[in-house]
C-alpha cells in the first residue's frame, strides 16, 4: 500500500549539486525503510543509500559516501538524497523504493514499492 514519487531530477554540469525528494502515502514512516537507487543506460540498477523510519540508520554505498547523503523527514512523510560534486558517471534515472517493516537491505528485489523514477543529466 507504500506509494512512492520522487521530484527534483534536473540537468546539471559537472560540479554542480541537486536535492532529489520521495514522498511519501498510504503507511505510516516507522512502519518501512527507504532506498534510493539509480540506473544508468545499458547498466543495472544500483542502490545508493539506505534509510530505516525510526532510528534513521544509515548505509552508503562506498563510492557514494562523501558525496551524497540519505536523509528523512519523517512528520512529512519525505525521504532526501542530497547530491553534491557531481559528475558526468552520475548520469541516470534515480529511484526512490520502500521495504517493509523497518530494516536496512540493500537489494532491489528487497523493495516492494518503487517510485516512477526521476532523470539526473550531468554534462557539460
Amino acid at each position: 500500500q507504500l506509494q512512492l514519487v520522487e521530484s527534483g531530477g534536473a540537468s546539471v554540469q559537472p560540479g554542480g549539486s541537486l536535492k532529489l525528494s520521495c514522498a511519501a502515502s498510504g503507511s505510516p514512516s516507522d512502519y518501512y525503510s527507504i532506498g534510493w537507487f539509480r540506473q544508468a543506460p545499458g547498466k543495472e540498477r544500483e542502490v545508493i543509500a539506505c534509510i530505516s523510519g525510526r532510528n534513521q540508520n544509515t548505509y552508503y554505498t562506498d563510492s557514494m559516501k562523501g558525496r551524497f547523503t540519505i536523509s528523512r523527514d519523517n512528520a512529512k512523510n519525505t525521504a532526501y538524497l542530497q547530491m553534491n560534486s557531481l559528475k558526468p558517471e552520475d548520469t541516470g534515472v534515480y529511484y526512490c523504493a520502500g521495504k517493509r517493516y523497518d530494516l536496512i537491505r540493500v537489494q532491489v528485489n528487497a523493495y516492494a514499492a518503487w517510485g516512477q523514477g526521476t532523470q539526473v543529466t550531468v554534462s557539460s
